[in-house]
C-alpha cells in the first residue's frame, strides 16, 4: 500500500502539467495522517475505457454535443419558468397569446442561427437535455405552448430527419451517458 501510495506522489511530482492545470487530472487531493505519517489521498477522475476506436470518437461527439446544447437546455428551463409566471399573471386568454407570440420571436430570433449550424446528434441531444432540464419533452411544451396541430407538425418533420420530440430522458436507462458527462460538465472537469 505505501509503495503504491509513492507511485503515486512520483507520478504527480513527475508529471507537473496535472497541477498547473489546476487539478484537471485529478477530482481533489487530501491529505491523511496515520501514526504520525501524513500520506496524500488523491481522488482520480474516472477515465472511460473504450474497446474500440469508434466508441471514443462516438463519446468524445457526445462530449461536444453536451458542451454546446447544455447552456441553451438551461436557457430554456429558466425562460420557461419565467413565461408561465407571466401567463399567470396575465388575465386574458389573448393578452396570453399575445405574450407568448412575442416570447416565440424572441427566441426565434435569438436561437436561430445557432440550431440551423447543429448536428442531428447535437439536435438529439438538446430534445434529451430540454426534457432533463424541464421535466417535459420537446412535444410537450410545443403542445402546451403552440397547440396540437403545431406539435403534431413538428413532429412529423422530426421524424422525416430521423429525431423524436417524444423522446424522454431517461438517466438510469439509456441516457446515462449523457447524465454523467452533464455532471462532468457542471463540476468543471470538461
Amino acid at each position: 500500500m505505501k509503495k503504491l501510495l509513492l507511485l503515486l506522489c512520483v507520478l504527480c511530482a513527475a508529471q507537473p502539467e496535472l497541477r498547473a492545470q489546476g487539478g484537471r487530472g485529478y477530482l481533489y487531493q487530501e491529505w491523511t495522517v496515520e501514526q504520525g505519517d501524513s500520506t496524500p489521498l488523491i481522488h482520480v477522475v474516472p477515465v472511460p475505457v473504450f474497446q474500440r476506436p469508434a466508441d471514443l470518437r462516438r463519446y468524445r461527439r457526445l462530449v461536444d454535443a453536451v458542451k454546446k446544447v447544455y447552456p441553451i437546455a438551461k436557457t430554456a428551463r429558466a425562460k420557461m419558468a419565467e413565461m408561465e409566471a407571466e401567463l399567470l399573471r396575465l388575465p386574458t386568454k389573448k393578452e396570453q397569446k399575445a405574450y407568448i407570440k412575442q416570447v416565440y420571436d424572441e427566441i426565434k430570433d435569438e436561437y436561430t442561427p445557432v440550431l440551423k449550424h447543429m448536428t442531428r446528434t447535437q439536435g438529439r441531444v438538446l430534445l434529451k437535455l430540454i426534457d432533463r432540464e424541464t421535466n417535459r419533452t420537446a412535444y410537450d411544451v410545443l403542445r402546451e405552448f403552440r397547440g396540437g396541430f403545431v406539435a403534431g407538425f413538428w413532429q412529423g418533420i422530426s421524424k422525416i430527419f430521423g429525431q423524436d420530440l417524444k423522446s424522454a430522458y431517461d438517466k438510469e436507462g439509456e441516457d446515462r451517458i449523457i447524465e454523467q458527462i452533464v455532471a462532468y460538465y457542471e463540476a468543471g472537469l470538461l
